[in-house]
Order: C-alpha cells, then structure tokens, then sequence
C-alpha cells in the first residue's frame, strides 16, 4: 500500500510516495515525469526489507511549485533531496539516491556535495561524467544552435514558448514525447534534420496504439498530473545552466566515492546525442565504486518503465549488497 506525505524540506514542501519500513532508498523523476514513474520499483524495494519512498520534484505534481527560474537551480534542488532524507531516514541515517533523467544529475550531485546524507547513488539513463568545465548550455550551443540546428534545451530558454505549446494538448504531448525518445520508436522518429526555429513536438508521431509499457491508465495518471501543475517548473529547471556551472565549479576535482551503479538504455537519445565514447570507461575516473554499469539491449530513454524486471533485478541485489 503506498503512502503519501507532504513533507517539508526547507524553504517548501515535496509530496513523497512511500512504501516499505528499513533504510531509505530515494527516487527522484526526470522530465517531464512523476513519483509514478517510480510504481514498478516501489513494491519491489520495500518488499527488499527497505523504505522506498518516490518524491515529486519541485514544479511537479502534489509538490510546491514555485514561480521563478532561479527557484529550479541545482544547488536547490540537491537540498530538497537533502530535506527529504532528513524528514523520512529512520534514525537520520544517510540513504540510498536513485534517479532518472534530471533525477539522475540530482542524486549524482547530490552524493558529490552532500556526502554525510548519501551512503550509495544509483543513476538511470544519465551517466555521471565528472564536474563540467563549462555550463552545458555552451556545450549545446557549439554543437547545435550555432550550426543552426535544433536542441529542445535551447528551445526551453524562452520562458513561457515551449510550456504553451505542451500545454495547449498535454495528452498528445506526452504521447508525442515519451514515444519519440522510447526504445519502441523507429530510428529517425526523434527528426535529427530539425533547425532552430522549429518547435519540440514539430514532426513527431502520436503512435497508435502506444507501446505496452505505458498503459491508458499510466497515462491518464501522468495527463492528470501535468494538467493540473502546467510545465514552467519542470521547464525551468533548464533554464539554470549557467547557476549550476557557478555553484558545482567549486566541487572541481572531487569524485563520487559512495557506491555507485549506472543503468543505461541502447536506444536511449541521451548516450548518443553529443558523440560520447566510452563512457563506462569515464564513468569509473569519477565513480570510485562504481559496482556495475549495464546498457539494456533495445531500451530507450525511459528506463525503469520501459525494462522493468531488467532494472528491478539490478537495483535490487545492488541494494542488499550495500
């Protein structure tokens, strides 16, 4: 039976899913998710002799949503997770951080700035590359804008363009999006001929029927959540590149030494996207123990839905290993 609680965490409050009683294991989503993207591992992690607990980013679903970009910067959202385990760790003991997509790079840093409340961190679709030398928004601005060529970062900086167009059909949208960058989606679905100037949803396909892993019901469940919190939270989380750059900077040269997994999809835009090598190889110079590092044949970006029993089966001993 899941549990929900409202829990502050400081200067707000998060809606946290919780399942299970022993030592806290903590999910944190991506976008443009939910605690829900969570359901297949909450059961699976409790019945494992843990407290599984899955939070609402800030900007999403039942927690606070406040309105300015700089509200969405990294540093707040390492503290938000930092909150969470001081409200829900048995004993305040550190706990373990899983995350997918933005949740990935949140539990990372997480573990690198705040390693008294993280004991082990696992990522999910993000691999965790080290302190970067430059904000990412200049990294993306090389490689695509300035060649002219579409990346949907650069098309969230505007405030307020890509929500309304999200927005305006927030179940097609979603179609739209979780199957363009799903391991079901053919190659070429997500256009990499787009240019700056088209919009996100431009010339992606609403499948039909929508593969197995999302259900009618999944997606109504997701439906509801965005229709009732709009998209500038999730959305402004990237618009704090350049926040995130000054206030990481300063953890140059330190490494993640907590234990450390990565579960990662074949088909998954985020591994190809910027012409990455090896990048377990990268991984292991930043993650000092790093205890295993799988790339799922055939899964897209959507990890923990799209292979559940793959990834449940290397979450789970990973955790009782610890």
């Amino acid at each position: 039976m899941t549990d929900f609680r409202t829990v502050p965490v400081g200067e707000l409050s998060l809606r946290v899913a919780v399942e299970g009683k022993g030592p806290l294991v903590l999910m944190v989503h991506g976008f443009p998710e939910s605690w829900f993207s969570w359901r297949h591992q909450l059961g699976p992690i409790a019945a494992a002799g843990f407290t599984a607990a899955a939070i609402d980013v800030r900007g999403y679903g039942g927690s606070d949503k406040p309105y300015p970009v700089e509200a969405y910067a990294m540093e707040r959202m390492v503290g938000d997770v930092a909150g969470a385990i001081d409200a829900l760790s048995p004993g305040g003991a550190p706990a373990v951080l899983i995350g997918h997509d933005w949740g990935a790079p949140i539990v990372w840093n997480s573990a690198l700035t705040r390693p008294d409340r993280v004991r082990a961190v696992a990522g999910l679709s993000v691999p965790y590359l080290g302190v970067a030398a430059r904000p990412f928004n200049e990294v993306y601005e090389a490689v695509f804008t300035k060649r002219g060529k579409f990346f949907y970062q650069h098309y969230f900086q505007a405030e307020g363009v890509a929500e309304a167009e999200m927005e305006a059909d927030v179940r097609g949208a979603l179609r739209k999006f979780y199957y363009a960058i799903s391991g079901d989606a053919p190659d070429g679905t997500w256009p990499t001929d787009k240019v700056v100037g088209d919009s996100l949803l431009h010339r992606l396909p609403d499948p039909a029927p929508f593969p197995a892993w999302l259900t009618a019901a999944d997606l109504d469940y997701f439906v509801g959540e965005f229709e009732g919190s709009g998209f500038r939270g999730p959305i402004n989380r990237y618009r704090n590149h350049e926040r995130d750059f000054a206030w990481l900077n300063g953890f140059q040269g330190r490494t993640i030494d907590q234990p450390s997994l990565f579960i990662g999809g074949e088909r998954d835009l985020v591994l190809s996207m910027l012409g990455r090598g090896d990048l377990v190889a990268m991984m292991k110079t930043q993650l000092t123990d790093l205890r295993g590092a799988d790339i799922l044949p055939g899964c897209g970006h959507w990890t923990q839905q799209e292979r559940t029993a793959q990834v449940n089966d290397r979450l789970i001993p990973w955790l009782k290993s610890l």
